[in-house]
């Protein structure tokens, strides 16, 4: 039997429990600290513990519940990893390396149901929600893959699944990386990205702390979005827009609009003009995509020539924009795409049938 997870408990919760055991609440932070600043998994090696409190730790909890079912780095430094949880399903998570960043991308769901057609992660569906402590494991899979001198600076939630859709447990392990003990990392160096659900959007605006938001938008208007992103036919970009609107004015954090290029879909200058019109005065930020291939999906990235007048009128509108560069270029470096190939990929059913 698995024991549970040591990083489902908050900072106050393990000082409850350190309490329950006839330990000072402190003794919380000690634990933490071994765990997130150590580098430490094994409680035996917490030193400065008394030994009766290492014993109990060991005997109902344990820091990983997972193992790595597959490593992969890539030349740029990039590594990406496939986690087998303790159920058997597998996700995935990434560390990036750039000039003095230290960037790690991470999971909140088994797959995901938003069904966005040039997605790799949503063509095994959806299977469950990951815990706070599922999600606090990736990160810490990930920071010990860097050398003792080095640190995640960064953490941008764009893995499997919609963050939003899981919104209490992410919230409840990113909170704990900045509680005394944890990984000293600001809501400021955290990027949230989102295929745009209004009322969450809000919610997450309520939480009170300044996370970055990515809206998944992928289309300048509802007809095509509908098409690429099918929950936009229940949601619309109108009541998107005004979430992320309010995101702002609550937060004062402006808001990246990602949008994947997929070539002959979405990447024509009308689309371009369309795209600027949407944006324009709005304190946002574009973020292109050029798509990453995935074999089982018939999209492309667009050619170069064509990715540059799209930019120039986005541009000439007044709307900051940048492309984002190609990480793993030669790993499985589009999301889901490892899980998918240890899976087994599916039969792919033509976009017009789905549309």
């Amino acid at each position: 039997m698995t024991l549970p997870l040591l990083c489902d408990l908050s900072r106050d919760e393990l000082a409850n429990w350190c309490q329950a055991q006839g330990e000072q609440p402190y003794r919380a932070d000690q634990i933490r600290k071994w765990i997130f600043g150590k580098r430490v998994s094994d409680f035996e090696a917490m030193t400065d513990l008394p030994a009766g409190l290492r014993t109990k730790l060991a005997e109902q909890f344990t820091v990983f519940s997972s193992r790595v079912a597959a490593h992969q780095r890539s030349s740029d430094g990039t590594q990406k990893l496939l986690i087998e949880l303790a159920d058997g399903e597998n996700v995935e998570c990434v560390l990036m390396r750039e000039d003095d960043r230290r960037t790690i991308c991470i999971s909140t769901q088994v797959g995901c149901g938003m069904g966005c057609m040039f997605c790799a992660s949503g063509l095994l569906g959806l299977s469950r929600n990951l815990s706070a402590g599922e999600i606090v494991e990736q990160i810490l899979r990930l920071d010990r893959l860097l050398p003792a001198l080095e640190r995640i600076t960064n953490i941008v939630v764009m893995g499997m699944g919609e963050p939003l859709a899981n919104l209490s447990s992410l919230l409840k392990a990113l909170t704990t990386l900045d509680e005394k003990g944890g990984l000293g990392l600001s809501a400021r160096r955290i990027t949230i990205s989102t295929v745009g659900l209004p009322e969450k959007i809000r919610e997450l605006a309520r939480a009170g702390k300044p996370y970055n938001l990515a809206v998944s938008l992928h289309a300048p208007n509802d007809a095509l979005r509908s098409e690429l992103v099918p929950v936009n036919r229940n949601i619309g970009i109108e009541a998107i827009l005004a979430a992320a609107d309010e995101f702002f004015e609550q937060t004062g954090r402006r808001v990246t609009y990602e949008y994947v290029v997929l070539a002959e879909r979405n990447d024509s200058l009308k689309e371009a003009r369309e795209l600027a019109a949407l944006l324009r005065g709005r304190n946002a930020h574009i973020n292109l995509i050029p798509m990453n291939a995935v074999c089982e999906l018939p999209f492309h990235d667009p050619a170069a020539e064509r990715l540059r007048a799209f930019i120039e009128v986005v541009e000439q509108a007044g709307v900051t924009t940048t492309v984002r560069k190609r990480k793993g270029a030669d790993i499985d470096a589009a999301c889901g795409q490892l899980r998918l190939r240890h899976a087994g990929a599916p039969q792919l059913v033509p976009i017009q049938a789905m549309s």
